[in-house]
């Protein structure tokens, strides 16, 4: 057998199932959270990994959109029961999507994906842009030790102090920046209009909290590709270690159709077509060819 289908997180050991929506709540403009109840994916899932969601007995859209786990949701046993996302209206599907009430059911399928890996360090950072944050308040939370995920359950507690660096367009597109605060996690925001926070690039806000770290850091990124592109460059520089999400579009998210692929540099120096689902979407910075 080939080694690289031996990963845990392929996606021939993930569940499909009919999940029911037990909440879906504006969180700003445009964006909402959908909260669904499906146990199995919440006690496996992983900060950094993401589910496929298909609207239930609808053909138009056919496909599923990928979305990354934003939290889990625990139950009266404080184990967990169900699973939160966070998505922007931009199209047919999440437009549909906003319309679904608690009790509706969505077809989901997950944990995708290789999701971050929980390694020590003084000072985690983390920069999104536009709804790129939504992987983070998982990842933040446990990093701190506030909360685990994954099973078996993961070690947290390995970072003393986690920032989210966080950008967008204005200030009402700024999405669950209250839930980032309530676990512990320290909020910079930048918007492009100076409507909250920083009024210009998000990478500025990196800038100065990578000058306050003196080097002890680890940077993961999300956002839009020339973001995370000014991201890599920016720890490349400063030979911080960094990490991208990719959000690369996808079709099937199990690794058949190839629609996600991104170029990857080989250890002899060139590069190949990786699968953002399967190999991804988490990848180191320099590896990317932008």
């Amino acid at each position: 057998m080939i080694e690289s289908l031996r990963a845990s997180h392929y996606a021939d050991a993930a569940v499909q199932q009919l999940a029911t929506v037990i909440e879906n709540v504006a969180l700003a403009r445009d964006t909402f959270r959908v909260r669904l109840h499906c146990p199995e994916i919440a006690r496996r899932i992983v900060p950094g990994q993401f589910v496929m969601l298909r609207l239930a007995g609808l053909n138009d859209p056919l496909l599923g959109r990928p979305l990354a786990l934003y939290d889990t949701v625990l139950g009266e046993n404080n184990e967990p029961i169900g699973i939160d996302v966070v998505y922007l209206v931009i199209g047919k599907m999440t437009g549909k999507l906003a319309s679904f009430r608690e009790g509706m059911k969505l077809d989901v399928w997950g944990p995708l994906g290789n999701g971050f890996e929980p390694r020590e360090t003084p000072h985690l950072i983390m920069v999104a842009g536009g709804i790129g944050q939504t992987p983070f308040v998982a990842l933040g939370a446990e990093a701190l030790g506030h909360k685990s995920f994954g099973s078996p359950s993961r070690r947290g507690g390995y970072a003393s102090r986690v920032t989210l660096c966080y950008g967008a367009r204005q200030a009402d597109y700024l999405a669950g920046v209250d839930d980032f605060r309530a676990a512990g996690i320290e909020v910079r925001v930048s918007t492009d209009d100076g409507s909250a926070g920083h009024c210009g690039l998000v990478t500025d806000l990196l800038r100065e909290t990578l000058d306050s770290a003196a080097g002890n850091a680890r940077v993961v990124c999300c956002g839009p590709e020339p973001m995370m592109e000014a991201v890599a460059e920016l720890t490349r520089q400063r030979r911080i270690e960094c990490e991208v999400s990719l959000e690369s579009p996808m079709a099937c998210g199990i690794g058949i159709c190839f629609s996600c692929v991104a170029r990857v540099r080989q250890p002899d120096g060139g590069w190949d077509y990786k699968r953002t689902c399967v190999e991804g979407p988490v990848f180191k910075a320099d590896s990317i060819v932008w």
